[in-house]
């Protein structure tokens, strides 16, 4: 008796240290394809709470699942708030993009950058003939997004249309903060000459891998959830004087960030645990959301 039971705590033992090791196991393994990712902010105020995070508009599969806070948040939210619904009726779309995108007839190249831009496109698998007829801020915008595809990075995949697809799996109302037609016309706001420059630039950064630099270093810190790096790329930011970099910065993000800090509270006040997601690079910097929402008096704690 005695010796069966001591092998009965041996036993009991081995597979007391079995089970903790396959425990320690799972939880590994789910912290790893749940990892912290982008930047999660927690807003509370007048007795309500908002959860705030940083999405990016392309993605990879592995960055989902989203980890168990964020889905927490999301599964028990009555609206999720994006910049513009990645989904929109493709009429919308085409209009907006016609409105904006379309160059006046006999636009033309300038001569210097031509035979540039046609070698950036190629490279980009992108055919010249195909974009001849739209604005120089739309090409820019293309070339730059190529940078990440060429990465390994999808628009398909892309975080915030992720979010807009678990919401409505789970009946949560999806809400805009902007609309396609506002953003395209931030673009369009660019004087013609000053879009060539913007284009110009682009080119240049693309050929020296500049962009694709930027591309992954954006990348890896939203997928690391890298807050310093995030701040090392908004400081660059707030120091690059290229009209591109003038033009990121004053009018895409600090030109929007009020805006957008003036929708979320106002869904924070006719709702209570709501989710806002919106591009991570305007939850960073001297004149970010979070910056504007703690001086509207309200408690911004970052999660992550």
């Amino acid at each position: 008796m005695r010796g069966q039971i001591i092998v009965g705590w041996g036993q009991l033992r081995r597979a007391g240290r079995l089970a903790i090791f396959l425990l320690v196991a799972l939880l590994w393994s789910a912290s790893s394809l749940a990892a912290d990712r982008g930047a999660l902010f927690k807003v509370t105020g007048n007795s309500r709470t908002l959860y705030l995070f940083g999405t990016m508009h392309v993605g990879r599969a592995d960055f989902y699942p989203f980890e168990p806070r964020l889905a927490a948040a999301l599964g028990a939210a009555p609206t999720l708030a994006l910049e513009i619904d990645p989904t929109p009726a493709p009429q919308a779309a085409a209009r907006a993009m016609q409105k904006y995108g379309l160059a006046p007839p006999g636009t033309l190249t300038p001569p210097a950058l031509a035979p540039r831009l046609t070698r950036a496109l190629r490279q980009a698998g992108i055919d010249p003939a195909t974009l001849a007829p739209y604005k120089p801020w739309l090409i820019a915008t293309m070339l730059a997004v190529s940078e990440f595809t060429r990465l390994g990075y999808d628009s398909t995949l892309a975080v915030d249309a992720r979010l807009a697809a678990l919401a409505r799996e789970k009946n949560i109302k999806v809400i805009e903060l902007e609309s396609i037609d506002s953003q395209l016309a931030l673009f369009d706001s660019l004087p013609l000459q000053a879009q060539w420059a913007f284009l110009d630039e682009t080119v240049s950064e693309i050929e020296s891998g500049k962009q694709q630099d930027e591309a992954r270093q954006i990348a890896q810190a939203w997928a690391t959830a890298d807050r310093t790096a995030l701040d090392a790329i908004a400081a660059r930011l707030e120091a690059d004087s290229t009209v591109s970099g003038r033009f990121m910065r004053e009018v895409l993000l600090d030109g929007r960030n009020a805006a957008l800090t003036n929708g979320i509270v106002k869904l924070m006040e006719r709702e209570d645990n709501s989710v806002a997601a919106i591009g991570v690079l305007h939850l960073v910097g001297k004149r970010s959301v979070p910056a504007l929402m703690r001086e509207r008096g309200l408690t911004v704690e970052q999660i992550y």
